[in-house]
C-alpha cells in the first residue's frame, strides 16, 4: 500500500528516510533505520576519510539493506568519499550543495542514487539540472539549517516543479503516520526524518544531551538562529545559544576560528584546504567570506553536546517536531507505528469515499 517511486529507486520497504545528521547517523543508527525498513544515510560530513569507511564497513555487517552516505562537496575529502561509495557498492548519497557535474556523472555512472536536499523550488530545479535522482525539500520546521518557508507550502510548490520528473522527499515536521500520509496526498514520494530518529533507542546521543530534547515540550523554544555561522539554524534554546546570540561579531569569528582549527585537525584536513573550501562556498552558495568561515564553527561546538555529553556547551540542532515528542522508540517500533497509522488513516479515507 505504501509503495512509491521512492521505494523502487532506493530499494526500501516503506517511504520513510533516515536523514544523515552530523555525530548522530552513526552505523547502529543507519542500520536500525534500514532493518525496520527505512533507508538510513550514514553521517559523513564531519568524520576522516578513513572512518567514513570503517563505517560503511561497519553498516554492513549489521544489515543486509540498502544505505546511503551524506557528504558535502567543500569538505576536502568529498573525492575519497565518491571512490569509496563506489567501491563499496552504497546505494544512495545525500548532500546540501552539489557536488559538482564531474562528481554527479562518476556517482550516476556507478549506478548510486543522488539524493540532495533543498529548501527552494529554484533549487530543486537546479539540481535536477544537474543530475539529481530524487530530491529531497526540507520545510522551515526542520532542524539545523533550514529555510522560512513551511513545509505545507513548500512541499507541494517543488512537487510542481520537478515531481514529474523525479520522485520527492518531504522534510521538515514529520514524525509519524498521519504526517506521511499528507505527504503522499501532496504528491510526495516518502519523508525524510532527522530529529525523530535522533530521539530513538538507537541514538548514539548521550542521555544527558538526549534529555534535553525530551524535556523541550514547546515547539517554541526551538528557534532560529544566525548566531552560528550568519546562516538561519534551528536550534533548541539553550545556555551556548543564548550566549552566542549575545556576542559581537568579533567574537563569534574569534569562536568560529578556534573551533574551525580543531576541526581541521579531527578530519586531518590542512588549514589550506579549509580556506579554499570556505572561499568556493563564498562564491557559489551565495555566503560572505566571514559567514563561510564560520560555518566551520558548526560541527565541534554540536559535538560538544551530541559525543560529549555536555548540553549547556554546545548547541542542539532540532526540528520543531521534538516539541511534542515525549519517548524514544526502537527504530523498528518507531517505523511500525509509522506505517500502521498512515495504513489505518489511508483505509479510513478510502472508506469515507466509498460511503459517499
Amino acid at each position: 500500500m505504501l509503495e512509491t517511486r521512492l521505494t523502487e529507486k532506493l530499494g526500501c520497504r516503506y517511504p520513510i528516510v533516515q536523514t544523515a545528521m552530523g555525530w548522530v547517523a552513526d552505523p547502529r543508527l543507519v542500520a536500525g533505520s534500514c532493518n525496520a525498513g527505512a533507508f538510513g544515510f550514514l553521517a559523513g560530513a564531519t568524520i576522516p576519510a578513513d572512518e567514513i569507511e570503517r563505517d560503511i564497513l561497519r553498516v554492513k555487517e549489521l544489515t543486509d539493506k540498502p544505505f546511503g552516505v551524506n557528504f558535502h562537496m567543500y569538505q576536502p575529502n568529498a573525492a575519497e568519499i565518491v571512490d569509496m561509495v563506489i567501491r563499496h557498492g552504497v546505494k544512495a548519497v545525500s548532500y546540501s550543495r552539489s557536488p559538482g557535474p564531474e562528481f554527479i556523472g562518476k556517482l550516476k555512472d556507478a549506478g548510486v542514487v543522488c539524493m540532495p536536499t533543498v529548501g527552494l523550488p529554484k533549487h530543486a530545479i537546479k539540481a535536477v539540472e544537474l543530475g539529481a535522482d530524487v530530491v529531497t525539500v526540507q520545510g522551515g520546521e526542520g532542524g539545523g539549517h533550514t529555510g522560512a518557508i513551511p513545509t505545507t507550502l513548500l512541499i507541494p510548490q517543488v512537487i510542481d516543479a520537478v515531481g514529474d520528473k523525479v520522485p520527492v522527499v518531504a522534510a521538515g515536521g514529520f514524525k509519524d503516520g498521519r504526517g506521511l500520509l499528507a505527504a503522499l496526498s501532496w504528491g510526495a514520494d516518502g519523508i525524510a526524518m532527522g530529529t525523530r530518529f535522533l530521539m530513538t533507542e538507537e541514538s548514539p546521543v548521550p542521555r544527558e544531551t538526549l534529555q534535553r530534547y525530551i524535556d523541550c515540550n514547546n515547539p517554541g523554544e526551538i528557534v532560529v538562529s544566525r548566531a552560528m555561522d550568519g546562516l538561519p539554524q534551528r536550534m533548541i534554546m539553550n545556555e551556548l545559544l543564548s550566549d552566542l546570540e549575545k556576542a559581537g561579531s568579533f567574537r563569534k569569528l574569534l569562536i568560529a576560528l578556534r573551533n574551525g582549527l580543531a576541526f581541521r585537525k579531527h578530519t586531518g584536513a590542512t588549514f589550506f584546504s579549509l580556506l579554499k573550501s570556505a572561499i568556493a562556498m563564498s562564491k557559489d552558495d551565495e555566503m560572505t567570506a566571514a559567514q563561510a568561515i564560520m560555518s566551520a564553527n558548526a560541527p565541534m561546538i554540536i559535538q560538544k553536546a551530541m559525543v560529549d555529553g555536555r548540553p549547556s556547551l554546545g548547541v542542539l540542532p532540532s526540528g520543531q517536531v521534538a516539541g511534542v515528542i515525549d519517548e524514544l522508540l526502537s527504530c523498528k517500533d518507531l517505523v511500525d507505528s509509522i506505517v500502521e497509522q498512515a495504513e489505518q488513516r489511508l483505509a479510513l479515507l478510502a472508506l469515507r469515499v466509498e460511503n459517499n
